[in-house]
């Protein structure tokens, strides 16, 4: 079973089209909308959590990208600079999901792309301002 993360940015004629049924229905992977964004005649937003068979999933996100919808991975849009960090841990309490963490031996703080849904909190709450989400 493979997992992605990815967004998809979607054209505003694509907004009423069920890419996720569809992907769901023909494709048979299982899907997780972890945030989304999607308004009639405007350009819409979802990330997403896919999973599935390897090959049925790469099909897939050929078929999206085939329509017109954008897609790439959720760690393209979810950045951490690593030299505006100062290491102070703010964001370690707000993320739901531990994918900020810290080292407890080096205290470095570490940011895994795989564990982040996308939710913002961390930008807020970084005072150095490290963490940008490029929505």
């Amino acid at each position: 079973m493979a997992e992605r993360r990815v967004v998809f940015h979607y054209p505003k004629q694509m907004v009423d089209v069920p890419v996720v049924y569809r992907l769901s229905r023909d494709f048979d992977l299982e899907f997780n909308v972890l945030r989304a964004n999607i308004t009639p005649d405007a350009e819409g937003l979802m990330v997403l959590g896919l999973s599935g068979d390897p090959a049925k999933l790469e099909q897939g996100l050929a078929w999206v990208e085939s329509l017109g919808v954008g897609v790439q991975p959720l760690e393209k849009d979810v950045l951490r600079q690593e030299e505006k960090c100062t290491e102070c841990g703010a964001c370690l309490t707000i993320c739901p999901t531990e994918a900020l963490w810290r080292d407890t031996k080096t205290q470095r703080v570490y940011f895994d792309p795989d564990r982040c849904i996308a939710c913002e909190l961390c930008v807020p709450a970084c005072p150095p301002r490290a963490m940008q989400v490029a929505f």
